[in-house]
């Protein structure tokens, strides 16, 4: 009986004792680090948390416009892909094109006097905002003020149509001049089955003469050559160099020079010249860097959010919001 009661006893004590004791804390949550806004350039601002406007010269009016910045976005989505896309793959577009717009007024200018931007698709994107439907606008409103960043910068947002597989670097696809951003990378893209046919296997034969105008456009004088092969080529699988003869010639400027329409990407197959004309095959639509647009849609229809999309073809960058 007295064993019992010593017993009864100590575990009365044990229980007591550990009840009173220091609790155990709660495991540490993860603090979210705080990302830097990029500042609004002051020729479009309107002050903190407000909507841009913009000064757009109209290449189809010859006039300059002011409007807010959502505006222009809006056409430029509408201009650059198909409406009828699903929305996240829209929504991806607007908050590219916004970025874009935002980077081009704070670190260029515009070719047209007094003008922040323009729609002349050689200076910036593409506009067409007879292409706006209810789903462009579903997608620029959902997606208002909102830009990705990098470090409190606003990103070089790139997109193309169609990478053939797999994006590329912007030296490599672009031939860019700068240092290689941090947030470029090359990346899987889900493109290949869904793009139309006449983008996912295409080829063009060019004159000799085309050519030859094509290189001396590029400031390279030859008046003749004899052989074309396809030379370096980058992480992507692109063309990075084609080798007139023994001229090495950098494949994405040559390719803007005889027309971005023509030889439509730089993920060569095969080049063949047979002394009068060079047939160029080839695969995807575009310099293949950032986004596909293609592959925006595959995404999306599988699913996933504009954001995911965005941080699929940009590594460690930061989408937020500007203004309300």
């Amino acid at each position: 009986m007295n064993k019992t009661k010593w017993i009864l006893i100590f575990l009365i004590f044990m229980l007591v004792s550990t009840s009173c004791g220091t609790p155990a804390k709660k495991p540490m949550q993860p603090t979210k680090e705080k990302t830097t806004l990029p500042k609004i350039p002051d020729k479009i601002s309107r002050g903190y948390n407000k909507e841009p406007v913009l000064k757009v010269y109209i290449t189809q009016t010859g006039k300059i416009e002011t409007m807010p910045l959502e505006q222009y976005v809006m056409g430029t989505v509408a201009g650059e892909i198909k409406n009828d896309w699903p929305l996240e793959a829209l929504k991806a577009q607007a908050i590219l094109a916004r970025s874009y717009v935002l980077n081009f007024v704070n670190n260029e200018k515009s070719k047209y006097t007094d003008a922040d931007i323009s729609t002349d698709f050689e200076e910036a994107q593409a506009w067409n905002p007879s292409n706006i439907n209810s789903n462009i606008k579903k997608a620029v409103n959902d997606t208002r003020g909102l830009v990705a960043v990098y470090d409190g910068k606003y990103i070089e947002a790139w997109f193309h149509s169609d990478a053939a597989g797999r994006t590329a670097l912007a030296k490599e696809g672009l031939n860019y001049k700068k240092s290689e951003p941090p947030y470029t990378e090359s990346v899987k893209s889900d493109d290949i089955k869904v793009a139309p046919p006449n983008i996912r296997n295409w080829s063009y034969t060019f004159t000799k003469q085309e050519v030859l105008s094509a290189l001396n456009k590029m400031g390279i004088e030859i008046s003749d050559f004899k052989t074309v092969k396809i030379g370096a080529k980058g992480i992507s699988g692109r063309t990075v160099l084609l080798d007139f003869d023994k001229i090495p010639v950098n494949a994405p400027d040559f390719r803007i020079a005889i027309g971005s329409e023509k030889m439509k990407s730089t993920m060569l197959d095969s080049v063949k010249y047979d002394g009068s004309n060079l047939t160029i095959k080839g695969r995807g639509f575009g310099h293949g860097v950032g986004m596909s647009q293609w592959g925006a849609y595959q995404m999306a229809k599988n699913g996933a959010k504009a954001s995911d999309i965005i941080m699929h073809y940009f590594k460690n960058i930061n989408i937020v919001k500007l203004w309300k």
